[in-house]
């Protein structure tokens, strides 16, 4: 069947629905409903039996299948928990009864009744009443099953394209129920991680998404305008200078779970918005963040999951700290046998070539390096691990190695060839951060797009005195794929980005 049938289709499908509808109204049954009031759900029933036989209950939910049979119907209701079958009678219901023949899949039903047991021995719930709470004018697309002469289960008109999933989420969740079970852990991730840091005595805080700079990222930005100011903005691409100034100001560790927003590509790992939890703790450094993270993660996973030992994408992953430690300058010298911090931008290039990529007109050298690294090891990293003590060149904002030179203290932690975190021990010193933002000038001009900008307010507050300072961003988008195994950032993110729908009409 061509698309243009499909469309045909549909379209007399949602015509007789809304006869139905019609219908309803004229004879005064009412349609979309205020509110009812519903003291069960479908799974704590059926696991609860022995003791709800024979006693009331109020559910609501979904209709996803239905058998009419003259004076008697039997339905399948969806709620939160799940599923569970009704049986409704004329001479029970009443009028409703007739309502109930004007009734689709997808309709939303409340019912009341008691709980009983079918002679097939399936918990169901025998309906005393019945109300409609909201007519589908839509039809949801339901998988049916057959069985074929082998005796194999076959599923026909599955919603299974990934594109139209993403893009009608609310169908997705319809059909598809187990979807929402990894939003529900994903909910679970981020308040055990909030838990955690107040526990250490942090305090959460709000920065502004709209800055006349951005920073805190090497990143491309998104850019509005301010009418009533008549100045441009950019969507925030991190909370890093912010939070630091709160810093400056006297709280000694402050964090923010935030929407950053970075005008990039998209991939499997990339959405243009995304969720970044970032913390800024003074007094501390890098090797006390390492600890905390690997610590944070193991206690995110034991409290969700009960375990800190995980499958992922085949792969047997252990997040019980310590982690791996591994030196970013010393591994690629050993894997390409380069000194990146002698070598040339021809020296990376070329060896960037050597692993497979290709670097971009106008690359900056700390860009190669970079590229350099993912192409070589990165991908290679399964367990989790934590790349220390990066080129300075790489981290504009990170204080310089204590022991070595051209060096700076910084580390990002990789799961499955993943970054999931990266941090710093903070640069306080004003002096150095300006030369840092004038490097990164002369960056730009070579081509860098993704170069910092000279945040004059932010060196201003630095003048005033920053102490000692860790700084930590985790991607939660990145780290809940990990821990619920989903491969895509599409499928953790409840409404990712996507191309413009492509209207269709039938002819």
């Amino acid at each position: 069947m061509d698309n243009t049938a499909n469309i045909q289709d549909m379209n007399a499908l949602i015509e007789r629905r809304l006869e139905e509808l019609t219908e309803l109204k004229n004879k005064n049954f009412e349609t979309y409903a205020y509110s009812f009031d519903v003291n069960n759900y479908s799974n704590d029933i059926k696991n609860n039996y022995e003791a709800l036989e024979g006693k009331d209950v109020s559910i609501a939910g979904r209709i996803m299948a239905l058998r009419r049979m003259g004076k008697a119907s039997f339905a399948h209701i969806q709620d939160k928990l799940g599923k569970i079958q009704i049986y409704l009678r004329g001479d029970d219901i009443g009028p409703e009864y007739e309502a109930f023949k004007l009734m689709d899949i997808g309709d939303i039903i409340g019912v009341t009744g008691y709980v009983f047991k079918t002679k097939t021995g399936e918990i169901s719930v025998h309906g005393r009443s019945l109300k409609l709470l909201s007519k589908s004018i839509r039809p949801i697309p339901i998988a049916k099953e057959t069985v074929d002469e082998q005796g194999n289960k076959v599923v026909h008109d599955q919603f299974a394209d990934k594109e139209l999933r993403y893009r009608q989420r609310y169908v997705d969740l319809i059909v598809n129920p187990e979807v929402k079970d990894t939003f529900i852990q994903r909910s679970k991730i981020i308040s055990e991680m909030r838990r955690y840091l107040d526990n250490l005595g942090l305090v959460e805080v709000e920065t502004p998404i709209l800055q006349p700079l951005y920073g805190g990222a090497s990143a491309r930005p998104f850019i509005s305008h301010h009418n009533a100011l008549d100045i441009d903005l950019y969507l925030r691409i991190a909370d890093e200078l912010y939070l630091k100034r709160l810093i400056v100001g006297g709280f000694d560790g402050v964090y923010e779970i935030s929407k950053d927003f970075r005008n990039e590509g998209m991939d499997r790992t990339h959405n243009p918005e995304f969720t970044m939890m970032e913390m800024y703790v003074a007094y501390k450094d890098y090797i006390w963040m390492m600890e905390t993270v690997e610590n944070m993660v193991a206690s995110i996973c034991n409290t969700v999951y009960g375990t800190t030992k995980f499958t992922i994408e085949g792969k047997e992953i252990d997040f019980t700290p310590p982690w791996d430690r591994m030196s970013m300058v010393d591994e690629l010298l050993k894997v390409t046998g380069l000194d990146v911090l002698k070598a040339t931008k021809e020296e990376l290039t070329a060896a960037l070539k050597k692993f497979g990529g290709e670097p971009e007109k106008n690359t900056s050298k700390s860009a190669l390096i970079d590229e350099l690294f993912e192409a070589s090891i990165q991908f290679k990293i399964t367990q989790p691990t934590f790349v220390i003590d990066y080129p300075v060149e790489l981290s504009p904002l990170a204080k310089k190695h204590r022991t070595k030179e051209g060096l700076v203290e910084r580390f990002e932690g990789f799961v499955l060839g993943r970054e999931i975190c990266n941090a710093f021990s903070e640069l306080n010193d004003p002096l150095d951060q300006r030369q840092r933002f004038e490097a990164q000038v002369k960056m730009r001009e070579e081509g860098d797009e993704e170069a910092h900008q000279v945040d004059e307010d932010f060196l201003r507050a630095l003048e005033y005195g920053m102490p000692p300072t860790a700084g930590l961003g985790v991607g939660i988008d990145r780290l809940v794929m990990l821990l619920a195994n989903q491969p895509s950032i599409r499928d953790v993110i409840l409404f990712p980005q996507m191309k413009p729908e492509k209207k269709e009409k039938a002819e």
